[in-house]
């Protein structure tokens, strides 16, 4: 867990009688939407429609981006099936442009085509309705503002942002409340705050922080891969968060890892936005499918392979969960240079750190 400094919220923050904003009816409950039923979505032309995919509480997937291992360009038939492949497992929604989807690695043409690429490969499937989100994190609120803009276009239907952290000595107080504000403002599609100190020099965001941004009519939720489940809990309680079988107030308290997937539903978190699930996506997705249905044991023991999972994928970072899609499902390939390619021990030793988890996901 990484160190955070996180002064409790006030008793009264976000009350039942404090005004907290709905957010546009971005999130429904998983138990009222009726598209799975109604919606044919074969050959939808996403960009064109102006179509709101709801945000439904549950699995997101921070998809891997993948490249041709001879050419290092951008493989966008890997890209498509893999979509379809978490789409199909039962996931609520897809992420691209994450830290498992080497965003950083991408140039802003690359990042639309991998946006792009997803979407058509979802309405075309037949999961037009399922969102997508797109990381638009950037040291600047105007390239950041660009990046939201450029996603909407390729097909995105919300942002996670991340803070700026370069020039974080010279911020004043409000520099980052400041930030989040100004692009909200200005992006064409609702933003998620993404809380990931391990990726902004250690900035880590406290919950009242967190709590009033989310009263911004444009910030839909909040991604935590700070670890801090004290925060998630005050944050989700203050914003009235949906849940499974409740969409509060529209707000969308995600955890940032699936090995906290219980601890963030009992805290009344709307789910998960994990990068494991890459590799095991039903898996992730019958964790919270036990949850729901008073299965705690059950629950209990699962949470626990995925945890063991998860640590693998925490060690191995995008090598190694591409090591692991390579050696169980046949495709990964590589991570962009200048990452290394893993030897044949370390391949050895990331399909063996995994083979638990995927017994258990092939037999769903």
């Amino acid at each position: 867990m990484s160190p955070h400094n996180d002064a409790p919220s006030p008793a009264s923050s976000f009350d039942s009688g404090s005004g907290y904003p709905i957010h546009h009816q971005a999130v429904q409950s998983m138990y009222t939407m009726n598209h799975y039923n109604e919606f044919d979505t074969s050959s939808i032309e996403s960009g064109n429609m102006g179509l709101t995919r709801s945000l439904v509480p549950g699995i997101y997937v921070p998809t891997v981006a993948f490249f041709d291992p001879v050419t290092d360009n951008v493989d966008v038939e890997t890209i498509a099936s893999h979509a379809v492949r978490l789409a199909k497992a039962g996931v609520a929604g897809i992420t691209t442009q994450g830290s498992n989807g080497e965003a950083v690695h991408l140039s802003h043409k690359e990042r639309n085509l991998v946006t792009s690429t997803t979407r058509k490969a979802l309405d075309e499937a037949g999961f037009g309705y399922m969102p997508l989100i797109v990381g638009c994190g950037a040291q600047s609120t105007r390239e950041a503002i660009e990046l939201c803009e450029e996603a909407a276009a390729a097909g995105g239907d919300y942002a996670l942002v991340l803070p700026p952290a370069y020039y974080q000595g010279l911020f004043s107080k409000d520099t980052v409340k400041c930030f989040f504000q100004d692009v909200a403002t200005a992006s064409p599609i609702p933003i998620l705050i993404y809380n990931y100190p391990g990726a902004v020099s250690g900035m880590d965001l406290n919950s009242d922080v967190i709590i009033e941004l989310a009263q911004h009519p444009n910030i839909v939720g909040c991604k935590l891969t700070c670890g801090n489940t004290g925060k998630l809990n005050r944050i989700a309680a203050a914003t009235r968060a949906a849940t499974m079988s409740d969409p509060g107030s529209g707000f969308m308290c995600m955890g940032g890892s699936v090995d906290f997937t219980l601890q963030t539903l009992i805290g009344g978190g709307s789910g998960i936005i994990g990068g494991m699930a890459n590799i095991a996506p039903k898996t992730c997705v019958r964790l919270v499918e036990l949850f729901e249905a008073g299965k705690y044991a059950e629950a209990r023991k699962l949470q626990a392979v995925v945890a063991r999972g998860d640590w693998a994928a925490i060690q191995g970072g995008i090598i190694g969960t591409k090591a692991a899609l390579m050696a169980h499902f046949g495709y990964g390939g590589y991570a962009r240079k200048p990452l290394p390619r893993p030897n044949k021990e370390e391949n050895n030793r990331w399909r063996e750190a995994f083979e638990e988890l995927v017994r258990v996901e092939s037999s769903l």
